[in-house]
């Protein structure tokens, strides 16, 4: 089973648009390991919305957290105990597409485990989603540093908005890291633009 980890820079930069994408793309599965808030509308209803296919299963979160907080202070209002074990993704003859929370360094619990171990845990794959604001090339260095050290293999970044030359040919000259494609700012998000998108990764 194929697993591509999506990850991002941060919160709000496009991770959840960008697994729509590619879940189209390829047909695959989708799993988001944990929901922090947002239960009644939750990432995986997103991406369900927006995803065409009729291959693809959305498998249910492993955890569904109440409060819109990192992972480890909203287990902790919700006094659950998140364990890695049970963020072993659930099992598919299909390709799955799995979305992170936040960044690759944010902790799902006290002991300083964080989505890194998630991807690692699991053997994924990774797609970076970059998102250009001030302070933005120092995240995308950071994230990408921190996937090589872990030697965890990365298929490329998408960067979502405005092409920002500055910014962007930094970051791809620097880490020689694959560039995937570009989202850009969408004033409308449905089924027929995300399957636009996806006809542009396939080759992923």
């Amino acid at each position: 089973m194929r697993k591509i980890f999506i990850t991002g820079i941060g919160t709000d930069v496009g991770k959840t648009i960008v697994s729509a994408i590619i879940t189209e793309a390829l047909q695959a599965d989708y799993w988001k390991p944990m929901q922090c808030g947002d239960l009644d509308f939750s990432d995986t209803d997103k991406v369900k919305r927006l995803v065409s296919s009729k291959k693809t299963v959305f498998h249910p979160e492993a955890y569904r957290l109440n409060t819109p907080a990192s992972p480890h202070y909203a287990a902790e209002i919700d006094n659950t105990k998140v364990r890695l074990g049970k963020l072993k993704a659930p099992e598919t003859n299909n390709t799955l597409v799995i979305e992170g929370a936040g960044g690759v360094l944010v902790p799902y619990n006290y002991r300083g485990d964080t989505v890194l171990d998630i991807i690692k845990e699991n053997e994924a794959e990774v797609i970076v989603v970059s998102r250009n604001y001030l302070g933005s090339i120092n995240h995308t260095l950071l994230t990408l540093q921190a996937l090589e050290h872990a030697n965890v293999k990365v298929l490329g970044i998408i960067f979502n908005g405005e092409h920002t030359p500055a910014t962007e040919e930094v970051i791809l000259n620097k880490t020689k890291v694959p560039f995937l494609g570009r989202i850009k700012e969408e004033f409308i998000l449905n089924k027929a633009v995300i399957k636009e998108y996806a006809q542009h990764y396939v080759f992923i």
